[in-house]
């Protein structure tokens, strides 16, 4: 797959200076902003989705949205990918083979999203709610104690976010390795999006601990179930939709990350006792082990 070269006139932040008001005292001061940018995602010459992103690791985006979306199985399947500016935003344009046109057709939609859009567009409550991937059973297993100390990488790893306080971010981190991939994004399901493009560019799975510094709604675990994903930690809490989908998947879902701790909603078998920080016992309790007997089934 031959990419061309990352377009030069949009850029991921724009200076500005604003009228700051603090402490009763009114003067202009600088601020860096993060950009939007609609970016088409076109396939075969046919325009399969429009959204708000963030201008950069646009080639990451097209094949991660291609993938989670279930258009391509990996980026073998896309022959060539260029993207191409306009007076109005971007188009991502992927090649695909003929055999997968069909698959196209029948999957078309079109959806000209805001931000923080993932189901806009769909066309039926079936594929809104469509099964997820099941999660490979692995023998990942992390620490609490790890899974804090990951995510506080992760907040320190995202350049966009310091600089404009306006991005989310989607990490891969692994016990044996650290932080594997970062991106960020305006919106939170393109920050995913781009990490799992930027993984299936460079040969990665997903193994490891998908991070997300936002809510996790349910098309972030259906994203994170398409990746390949196992688990999730999320510095926001959960819809209970989300849970479900995640019960169902397969995929241990921990969220509201915190320096003090954090919330497991479903499979925590991955999460191993780490003293004092893992109260003695957890994983004895009655929900969990119920929980744990309901994905053995």
């Amino acid at each position: 797959m031959a990419a061309a070269e990352p377009p030069r006139r949009f850029s991921a932040t724009v200076d500005s200076e604003p009228l700051r008001v603090r402490a009763g005292e009114t003067a202009r001061a600088p601020r860096r902003l993060a950009e939007e940018t609609a970016i088409a995602i076109v396939h075969n010459a046919s325009t399969y989705a429009v959204m708000m992103a963030t201008p950069d690791d646009v080639e990451d985006f097209a094949i991660g949205f291609s993938l989670t979306e279930g258009v391509i199985s990996s980026p073998a399947d896309v022959e060539r990918l260029e993207v191409v500016e306009s007076a109005f935003g971007l188009e991502a344009r992927l090649w695909l083979p003929p055999e997968l046109q069909s698959l196209l057709t029948a999957r078309r939609r079109r959806l000209a999203g805001p931000t923080g859009c993932g189901l806009c567009g769909i066309e039926s409550l079936e594929e809104a709610m469509r099964p997820p991937r099941l999660a490979p059973t692995g023998d990942l297993s992390v620490t609490a104690d790890d899974l804090i100390a990951a995510m506080t990488g992760l907040a320190r790893a995202q350049a966009l976010g310091a600089a404009t306080r306006a991005a989310h971010a989607a990490a891969l981190w692994r016990p044996a390795g650290g932080l594997v991939a970062v991106r960020e994004d305006v919106g939170r399901h393109n920050a995913l999006d781009k990490l799992a493009g930027a993984l299936a560019r460079a040969g990665e799975t997903a193994e490891g601990v998908v991070l997300l510094t936002s809510r996790v709604s349910v098309e972030m675990v259906q994203k994170a179930a398409a990746m390949g994903a196992n688990f999730i930690a999320a510095v926001s809490a959960p819809t209970a939709l989300a849970v479900r989908m995640a019960e169902a998947a397969g995929i241990t879902l921990a969220a509201v990350v915190r320096e003090d701790g954090f919330e497991v909603f479903s499979h925590p078998r991955r999460i191993v006792a780490s003293p004092p920080s893992w109260p003695p016992g957890i994983l004895e309790h009655p929900s969990i082990l119920e929980e744990e007997q309901r994905a053995e089934r």
